[in-house]
């Protein structure tokens, strides 16, 4: 504990030059007294430290004196510091640690890197929530990151659209999408993955579990959304499209629509033979209404069926 305090202690007077005694304990989290006691341990281990009295004094290093972290290229500084995101960091319980550790790397920079790590944390924000979406609540995260970590069993309540359900699961990872937070976990024999907003509530258990030693989070993720996009997206559709449903199309639709849509060239009216990815009539119906009359819909027949549907219920709506 109080090793950890030193090193942070002496990273903030690196970093920040001169530091008053109450700045020092606020960034350490601990009394006046204390770092008192911690001023002469480091004097102790031989680290030049020493006080300048009076209204503008304060503790400071003597010139020169600097701890390095070698190994690390200007660029690989730099992505360090964009890759640390508070919201996450906070909503993990993670960000003292995040704060801690973007110090050190600072401090332990040379003079012209530190310059470079500001200059890009002043110009690039990483903001992961999608737009106009309301924070989303995860109250039980910093619990299963702890589970995640040492390899605990959790009991949880869960939402589904089935309704409350009490599962005991072994907790693989954390993952983070547009925003929302999902767990990973194994549930009897299947992994599965779980909103974590939905958790009505968590429990730790004393039983650890034996991490399946082939899992990988990074590909069982990348094969989730590849399965929820051939889910979401069964019917490919033959619709008609003029140059400005061409460019809604561009606005609106997803990555998987516009990778997977083929157009053909204008024919004499101007209208564009497009065969695109969509989702089950009801779905995919509210999806291209949005479209207008930028867009007409040939086939699948029953895709076509539920816009004729829809748009005859506008209208009379509308008369």
């Amino acid at each position: 504990m109080r090793a950890g305090r030193l090193l942070k202690l002496l990273m903030t007077l690196q970093s920040q030059g001169k530091v008053t005694a109450r700045e020092l304990a606020d960034a350490c989290e601990t009394s006046v007294r204390t770092i008192y006691r911690d001023i002469d341990a480091l004097g102790e281990m031989g680290v030049p430290v020493y006080s300048e009295q009076g209204v503008q004094g304060g503790y400071r290093l003597l010139d020169g004196y600097r701890t390095r972290l070698n190994g690390l290229s200007a660029k690989e500084a730099e992505t360090l510091f964009l890759a640390g995101l508070s919201g996450p960091a906070q909503k993990m319980g993670l960000e003292s640690t995040l704060a801690d550790a973007q110090l050190k790397l600072m401090t332990a920079l040379p003079e012209r890197m530190r310059q470079e790590a500001d200059r890009l944390q002043s110009r690039f924000l990483l903001d992961a929530p999608n737009w106009f979406s309301e924070d989303e609540p995860a109250e039980y995260l910093p619990l299963l990151m702890t589970a995640v970590l040492e390899q605990q069993w959790v009991e949880m309540s869960y939402q589904s659209w089935k309704g409350v359900r009490l599962r005991q699961a072994q907790p693989l990872g954390v993952v983070l999408k547009g925003g929302q937070w999902y767990l990973v976990a194994k549930v009897e024999s299947d992994t599965r993955t779980y909103r974590v907003s939905r958790i009505e509530s968590l429990e730790l258990k004393e039983e650890a579990f034996e991490r399946p030693s082939d899992f990988n989070l990074s590909e069982f993720w990348q094969a989730s959304l590849r399965r929820m996009e051939s889910l979401q997206y069964p019917l490919m559709a033959d619709v008609r499209m003029t140059a400005l449903g061409l460019k809604i199309m561009d606005f609106l639709s997803g990555s998987y629509v516009l990778s997977h849509v083929t157009i053909e060239p204008a024919d004499d009216q101007g209208w564009h033979w497009v065969r695109m990815p969509v989702g089950n009539p009801p779905h995919g119906c509210s999806d291209l209404l949005r479209f207008g009359a930028e867009m007409e819909v040939i086939g699948p027949p029953e895709l076509r069926l539920a816009m004729e549907e829809q748009v005859l219920k506008l209208a009379q709506r509308y008369q």
